[in-house]
């Protein structure tokens, strides 16, 4: 892994995102919550954006895609049949004077990042990432706790304290939480929705192969050290592709793909010097795995995974095969012998999909020997695609005007936003830092000659065009 970072900091986009309404922490208001994020009304329409044009790229336009929603909570015997229950872990370690856990692969366990002590951390223990909850009326029901022979001597030890009346079990479940009957997971990923989806597809649609099913949605996980804004979090969306394919062809799909990922980040404006192939080694991949490659980017955290894209091999539907004794087997349109298809799988994450297309869109420069911060976001997925106003407010004609031109606008694009505060210049600073691509004023040459004067983001240039012509 390399340490290539963008020449942004990390500092400039958390700063920008919260000053201007795109991303707050979450609930801040009560102090926060570690590894959750809001979206505010920039946002939110800049993810809806990104989505939006995944959808439309990756399903709409295509004639081999479909898509499905499945449900967040599923069976547990999902979750048991694809492993996540025994192997969706990560290490854990624990410094043993103040307690603080953390991911051993993470940080350099010769000394606790907290209390800064040395040789407090033990052996790293697997801890399981999955978010565990109940479903339907369990409260009360006797249940079952794990533990060792140490946790209960430690607890009968208490009550040689006459005084002890009532003690705190403290008994250590978090590793190893038994799994019962009313136990259900929030998903870690989308994808096993679309494997337990297969059948039904095939059997509504019957696609000719190979074709994909794409979903986008929530996931969770819960990090042991959620960290660096939104790019490791505990609660994010994906946006993935299982795609289904005969065993001996999966070559030419996967390259197919793999094309595919590169045009997907030319399009969000992404340059392709800070977009990187990685192969990933066998020793390193998922053991499902026959090939994977990561692609990396250039973030202001250093050169870190943005997507990935894995040849799973029929491990899912096999094991669905297997455990739930359904036939997950495909049948030729043409006649042979049926059989579980490969899967190959592009897997987008939406957060750091928003935090490689803000780390690139955003600029520095000068204007008038002032700098100017602005945000070079492409048109299809700015969230604001003009800015509208009068040149004076105190004007009524004018601001008639740019209420019609506004209007208008509002009409056809929907985001377009109102601003008649200040002087035209801030006016421009403001929307150049939420990345706006075009600024439009009325002015007093407008009530005669019906144009308007259009500013540009990027240029900063400024040309007349006919309200006609902008409204179209």
């Amino acid at each position: 892994m390399q340490d290539n970072k963008s020449e942004v900091s990390l500092e400039d986009i958390v700063s920008l995102c919260k000053r201007r309404g795109f991303i707050f922490p979450g609930s801040e208001v009560y102090g926060g919550l570690s590894g959750t994020w809001d979206y505010g009304p920039l946002g939110v329409t800049l993810k809806r954006n990104i989505m939006n044009l995944w959808w439309k790229t990756f399903v709409e336009d295509r004639e081999d895609m479909v898509g499905v929603d499945a449900a967040i909570l599923m069976n547990q015997k999902v979750w048991q049949a694809s492993g996540h229950v025994d192997t969706f872990t990560d290490p854990l370690v624990e410094c043993s004077n103040c307690k603080s856990r953390f991911r051993e692969d993470q940080i350099d366990t010769a000394k606790c990042p907290t209390c800064g002590k040395t040789g407090t951390f033990g052996e790293a223990r697997q801890f399981n990432m999955m978010f565990e909850t109940k479903i339907g009326p369990t409260a009360n029901v006797l249940g079952e706790i794990k533990a060792t022979r140490q946790e209960v001597e430690s607890m009968l030890k208490i009550f040689d304290d006459e005084k002890t009346e009532e003690i705190t079990l403290p008994v250590n479940t978090d590793l190893r939480d038994a799994v019962g009957a009313s136990t259900v997971f929030l998903r870690p990923e989308t994808a096993q929705g679309i494997f337990t989806n297969f059948k039904n597809v095939v059997d509504t649609l019957y696609p000719d192969l190979p074709f994909g099913i794409a979903q986008q949605g929530k996931a969770f996980r819960n990090e042991i050290s959620p960290r660096d804004f939104v790019f490791r979090s505990r609660e994010f969306e994906q946006m993935e592709i299982e795609y289904f394919v005969h065993p001996e062809k999966w070559e030419e799909s996967f390259e197919m793909l793999r094309l595919a990922i590169h045009d997907w980040c030319n399009l969000l404006g992404l340059p392709e010097t800070a977009v990187h192939e990685l192969e990933v080694e066998q020793d390193d991949r998922a053991h499902y795995s026959k090939r994977t490659i990561d692609f990396e980017f250039d973030f202001p955290i250093g050169r870190k995974e943005l997507l990935g894209l894995a040849y799973r091999t029929d491990f899912d539907l096999g094991n669905i095969e297997r455990v739930s004794g359904k036939n997950m087997k495909y049948t030729p349109k043409a006649g042979g012998k049926p059989f579980i298809p490969h899967v190959i799988e592009p897997s987008f994450g939406v957060e750091r999909t928003i935090m490689a297309v803000l780390t690139s869109a955003y600029k520095v420069d000068e204007v008038n020997s002032e700098k100017r911060v602005y945000l070079a976001l492409p048109d299809n997925i700015a969230p604001v695609k003009y800015v509208v106003g009068p040149l004076l407010k105190n004007k009524p004609e004018l601001v008639a005007k740019a209420r019609e031109v506004y209007a208008g606008l509002k009409k056809k694009h929907g985001a377009v936003l109102w601003d008649d505060n200040a002087n035209i210049g801030k006016r421009y600073r403001r929307a150049d830092e939420i990345g706006v691509p075009y600024c439009v004023v009325i002015d007093f040459d407008s009530l005669t000659d019906n144009a308007v004067t259009v500013r540009d983001r990027n240029t900063t240039e400024q040309k007349r065009v006919s309200i006609d012509e902008i409204i179209g």
